[in-house]
Order: structure tokens, then C-alpha cells, then sequence
């Protein structure tokens, strides 16, 4: 199963037309979505399966972005005028993110979408430095404002729009883990996009997971060990356009308005998708250092970092049990 920046080494196709895997591929939210799981009565690995990419339709016509009507499109028409009601999970999705934007002194910012949606990636367009200041004047994590009591979110700024982007597929991945364990399923793996969220291990044996080399589609730069953990890759080289020497990608730094530079790729491992997902993208805007220090002060949270150079770099509780293995 691949995503972006992950590559779970798993079983030969023979191993698992004849020993009882399944695998199940779609293409929702906007990414390649997969299933991977091992099961003793293949009417139920396929039962599972199929509700797992259910459950995966069901978050995409809530959160997307672009459709224009799902929950999220809702909130970002309403939002600015009046207090809107939201879904339970909703208001959970949205305070989780607010925790991380605390986190991270608001790197993590889901706000970031007043000035992300200027970017046209397929027609290689930036906005101008006139228009992106205009547009920064909405970004702000502290303008979103939850009742949980009344289960409403509203916007104190005007032009405020959100995008849970990454955040969604995280917490799409833990939703699907969820339901392999419903089904009786110890062992699988759900992915998203540079999501994924591993259950059990692989037959007695870890998941090797690759993290993928940032310049050189299809090599890896660590493979990891690892098991019952979610996995999430932030990285510069799957959505972006070049334009006068400057790498515009889709990790927009909310403060900026710009892409950061001095990161290629971030890797976090952790014991939940929205976790490994925000903090992905918090290191990513941070950088190396106070990023990794960021992750060493969270508890079973790991990062694998390449920086601008293609150095690789990670955090004490990975060094702590060897070196990622370069390949």
C-alpha cells in the first residue's frame, strides 16, 4: 500500500491470493485510498473492506472542500456571518485541531486555507504578494471560535475559510482501523493519501514501512519497523509547481503565506492518525530542530526528518532502537 511518502513492504501477490490476505484499492478525498488486511473467512476480510471505503466516502462527502454540499463548504459559506451548527464529530475534528494548533504556536493551522485555496497547482499560479497580504489578514487559528455546548462554530474574521485537508484523512484512517477491529481483524492496514494507520503486526512479524526518498520516485531513503501505530508523511514533492526557482507546494506556512523551504519531507509516527497527521505538518513548518524537539516532548510520538539537503535526521525514541536503515 502506498501513500505519500509511506510504502508498507507487504506480502507477495501469491501470499495473498492463497493465505488468506485481501487488499482493496479506491480513489476518495481527492487520493489513492487503500485496505490491506489479513483474515481467517474471506467473506468477512470482504465485508470489512467494503466498509472500511464506505466509511471513507461518508468523511469525503462531509469534509471535502469542494463539494459544495458537504459539512465543511457549509461552515466556510456561514461561518463569518453566524454561529453554525455542526456534527458531533465535526466539532471533535475541529477542537482536536485547535489543541494542535496551541501545540505547534499555531503552525498547525487549518485557518491556512484563506491563502491555500489562492494556489492553482495544475496551472502553476501563485498569488500575487498584494493579494496573498489581503488574504493573510483571515488566517488565525484564535478567529475560530467553538461552543461545544451549543455545537456551533463561527468565524471572527472576515474571509476566514478552514481546510482540514491531511486532517481529515487522518482521522479517516483511525475511523477505518476502527472498523477492521469491529469485524475481527488483528492484522491491516488502512491508508490515505500519506496516511496510514497500521493494526497489529504483520503475522507475528513488524510492518516495514519506507519512507520514500522526496527526489527519487520510488526509492526510500529508512525503512521502519513497526506496529499497531499510525504513520503520516508530509512532503514537498507530491503537489506542487516550480515558478522562477521557487517550489511552490501545498504545505503553506500560515504565517507566510509561502512554502517552507528547509524541509523535504517529515515522517511522524504516533498512536493515532490526527496525531502523526498534525504533527507532520507542524515539524515540516518548524523545521529540523525545533520540530524534532516538538516531537521528542510528546509521549510515543517519533519523526523521521530529510531536510533541504537530503539529509536525514531523526528523533531519540527511533535512534533509541537503531538507525533507520538508509536504502
Amino acid at each position: 500500500m502506498t501513500g505519500s511518502g509511506i510504502e508498507a513492504h507487504r506480502p507477495s501477490a501469491a501470499t495473498i491470493a492463497g493465505a488468506g490476505w485481501l487488499q482493496r484499492e479506491a480513489a476518495v478525498m481527492g487520493t489513492a485510498i487503500g485496505v490491506l488486511l489479513w483474515c481467517d473467512d474471506r467473506s468477512t476480510g470482504e465485508a470489512a473492506a467494503d466498509a472500511v471505503i464506505a466509511e471513507m466516502h461518508r468523511i469525503d462527502a462531509a469534509m471535502s472542500p469542494y463539494k459544495p454540499d458537504s459539512e465543511l463548504s457549509r461552515i466556510n459559506r456561514e461561518a463569518a456571518q453566524r454561529a453554525v451548527p455542526v456534527s458531533a464529530e465535526m466539532l471533535t475534528l475541529l477542537d482536536r485541531s485547535l489543541h494542535f494548533s496551541r501545540l505547534s504556536g499555531g503552525l498547525f493551522d487549518i485557518t491556512y486555507a484563506a491563502v491555500g485555496h489562492l494556489y492553482d497547482y495544475r496551472r502553476g499560479v501563485a498569488p500575487s504578494d498584494e493579494r496573498l497580504a489581503r488574504a493573510r489578514a483571515a488566517v488565525g487559528y484564535r478567529g475560530l471560535v467553538l461552543d461545544a455546548a451549543a455545537r456551533t462554530v463561527r468565524f471572527a474574521r472576515e474571509g476566514m475559510r478552514i481546510d482540514l485537508g491531511g486532517f481529515a484523512k487522518g482521522h479517516a484512517v483511525e475511523r477505518g482501523a476502527a472498523i477492521l477491529r469491529r469485524f475481527g481483524i488483528a492484522q491491516g492496514i488502512v491508508s490515505a493519501g500519506g496516511d496510514s494507520r497500521l493494526v497489529g503486526d504483520r503475522l507475528g512479524r513488524p510492518w516495514t514501512i519506507g519512507v520514500s526518498d522526496p527526489r527519487r520516485r520510488g526509492q526510500v531513503v529508512a525503512v521502519l519497523p513497526l506496529e499497531d501505530v499510525a504513520v503520516s508523511t508530509s512532503g514537498d514533492y507530491e503537489r506542487y509547481f516550480e515558478a522562477d526557482g521557487v517550489r511552490h507546494h501545498h504545505l503553506i506556512d500560515p504565517r507566510s503565506g509561502r512554502s517552507p523551504s528547509s524541509v523535504r519531507s517529515v515522517t511522524v509516527v504516533a498512536g493515532d492518525g490526527l496525531t502523526s497527521e498534525a504533527m507532520s505538518k507542524s515539524v515540516f513548518m518548524l523545521g529540523v530542530d525545533e520540530g524534532l524537539r516538538l516531537v521528542e516532548a510528546q509521549p510515543g510520538v517519533d519523526a523521521v526528518v530529510v531536510d533541504a539537503s537530503g539529509r536525514l535526521h531523526c528523533s531519540r525514541g527511533l535512534l533509541a532502537v537503531g538507525t533507520p536503515a538508509r536504502h
